[in-house]
């Protein structure tokens, strides 16, 4: 488009629009390249009506044109609200009023999208406009409700009142928009109509209640339990209730409401297809408050979902995370038990689940033979997994540092070796202290730092442990290497300093009072570590020693029965880590 007529059409300048055309008839044809609007939509965008009939007095074939969008000028005037210039395009040509844009939407649509109340009134005095959304999913009554203009649905109501069962592509109606929008006159106009509207389901089995449960419309749950409470009683597709959702979608304030205005007794306790209660929801979702508050409120706490699962499992499945902390103790405190506690006669279990939890009660296992030793055992059996767990994670985690550590000990005597204390003679390259006894202690020590070093990294490259066992013996041979390249590099650099200090009296003392007390720190460090690794030594074998007596004193005999031999089996498989289990200070020395 001509950049002088795209400015004259934005300003509204009648006369210069009128002096382009008497210069070029043809001007008024260009379009804004990408939109392809016309000078016409331009000027119904901006309202500016002497404009849009000069233009339509010109050319009034224009009125027709279509932009990229499939869009007339009609469109864009009823999106704007310019009511006169809707008014002079229809006088023009009243077929532009059915013309669909390339979403199938209608002008009455682009109004009643933006609330035009005004235009929506005029446009409805045609009275085939509706008929051409009937084969729409998305009708304008659906757009007026999700704005929440009561007026412009009443109007749309009066001409098409079936317009209030129509359902658009999720099988939603108007008031299923209206619900979860949170509009309550829209919801009451709607219901005025018909207040079967709130058994309506959408594709998912939702009722328009269901929607206002999940965004928290506290209103409108309000309006339609005061005038249908059957819908209440509804379920989704999957099962669940008003209060399923309400849990779900973390709305408390609608569970509270709920509880209080209903007789909610069936409602707690109702089970989904996946046999999970708003319990099971609550304590899945780490939602703290909400459980509390249903404990409170009377919730069946053992109640079996079709895992087999009672709540307590849930939360425990995940009992590291921060918002378990709270929750166990509350439900402990009103009784809750895991699945394996609970007694045959468990009541709460969901229709396909009671048969087959008292068939695995008929079954005699350790649990029925004694319960409170297997809850024993069951939490030792996460303590001790969990201990198992930061084990190897330390194993991992000190086989990096191993290997950081001799990259760093071989990068330092590489260099050390290049670059030798009191440097090297310029005329034939050989190093000036190379004649002193320190620096052949130097050397010697400094290669041998070197080389163990570099042994160290090519073995943890190129050895990948996949066993506790082989790791811990990977590690301790390394580390036992590391051990003595460190002292090396410890002995070198006392050597380097005794190398490159003058050979003078006071010299020689300093040198003794840093080799005195760097090597007496060594020592320490090293003879600490070696008590230490003493203890954790004399520790294991008295752990062994314990368990081999343990074991000769159970040993099972003919007058043990099956079950004592299952629990004998299943105390030794929990005590196959000696490091972990001999040891009370929660590390160990390798």
């Amino acid at each position: 488009m001509d950049r002088g007529l795209q400015e004259y059409v934005t300003r509204g300048d009648v006369s210069k629009l009128r002096k382009l055309v008497e210069q070029d008839g043809s001007i008024l044809r260009q379009t804004v390249p990408g939109s392809l609007n016309t000078a016409l939509h331009l000027a119904a965008r901006f309202g500016h009506l002497e404009l849009v009939q000069e233009i339509l007095r010109t050319f009034p074939e224009m009125a027709s044109m279509e932009n990229a969008e499939l869009e007339t000028s009609l469109h864009v005037a009823c999106r704007e609200g310019h009511l006169e210039i809707v008014r002079l395009l229809l006088e023009t040509d009243p077929w532009m009023a059915y013309k669909l844009n390339s979403r199938d939407e209608t002008v009455l649509f682009s109004a009643c999208e933006r609330g035009r109340t005004q235009i929506v009134h005029h446009l409805l005095k045609f009275p085939n406009l509706l008929v051409l959304e009937l084969d729409m999913a998305t009708t304008s009554l659906h757009v007026a409700a999700s704005s929440g203009n009561t007026e412009i649905a009443r109007q749309i109501l009066e001409s098409r009142p079936d317009f209030a069962w129509k359902k658009n592509s999720q099988g939603c109606t108007p008031l299923h928009v209206a619900c979860s929008k949170g509009h309550l006159d829209m919801a009451r106009e709607l219901l005025k109509l018909d207040s079967d509207l709130c058994l309506e389901c959408d594709d998912e089995g939702h009722t328009p209640l269901h929607s206002a449960a999940g965004r928290g419309r506290i209103n409108i749950i309000d309006e339609i339990l005061s005038i249908n409470l059957k819908s209440s009683e509804i379920t989704t597709h999957k099962g669940q209730s008003i209060l399923h959702l309400a849990v779900k979608y973390n709305q408390f304030e609608v569970v509270r409401y709920l509880t209080q205005a209903l007789d909610t007794t069936s409602l707690l306790n109702v089970h989904d297809n996946d046999g999970n209660t708003v319990l099971h929801l609550a304590t899945a979702g780490k939602l703290t408050a909400m459980v509390v508050y249903l404990l409170e409120v009377g919730v069946e706490v053992n109640a079996l979902n079709r895992k087999g699962y009672t709540a307590l499992d849930v939360i425990e499945a995940d009992a590291s995370n921060s918002g378990a902390l709270a929750i166990i103790p509350a439900l402990l405190e009103k009784g809750a038990k895991r699945c394996d506690q609970l007694s045959p006669g468990l009541t709460g279990i969901p229709q396909g689940i009671q048969s087959k939890s008292a068939s695995r009660h008929n079954r005699p296992t350790p649990n029925q033979i004694s319960p409170a030793r297997h809850s024993h055992r069951h939490h030792r059996s996460n303590n001790r997994e969990r201990k198992l767990e930061l084990q190897n994670e330390g194993i991992r985690n000190a086989r990096k540092t191993v290997t950081i550590v001799a990259v760093l000990v071989a990068t330092i005597t590489f260099a050390a070796g290049i670059n030798p204390p009191g440097g090297f003679d310029q005329q034939n390259g050989k190093a000036l202290r190379g004649n002193r006894a320190a620096f052949k202690v130097f050397l010697v020590c400094n290669i041998a730092a070197l080389f163990i070093s570099i042994c160290v990294v090519n073995v943890h490259v190129s050895i990948i442990p996949y066993t506790r066992k082989t790791m811990m013996k990977l590690l301790s041979w390394t580390h036992k290497a590391m051990w003595l390249s460190t002292l090396f590099m410890t002995a070198a650099y006392i050597a380097a300093i005794w190398t490159i200090m003058p050979d003078t009296k006071s010299s020689r003392h300093v040198l003794v009072e840093l080799a005195l007390i760097g090597g007496g720190c060594s020592v320490i460090v090293f003879v600490g570590l070696m008590l230490m690794l003493a203890r954790h030594w004399r520790n294991k074998y008295k752990w062994r020693k314990a368990k081999c007596k343990k074991t000769v004193n159970d040993s099972p005999n003919s007058s043990v029965s099956r079950v004592r031999e299952l629990e004998m089996k299943i105390n030794q498989d929990m005590s196959s880590n000696s490091d972990v289990d001999s040891s009370d200070h929660g590390y160990h020395l390798y």
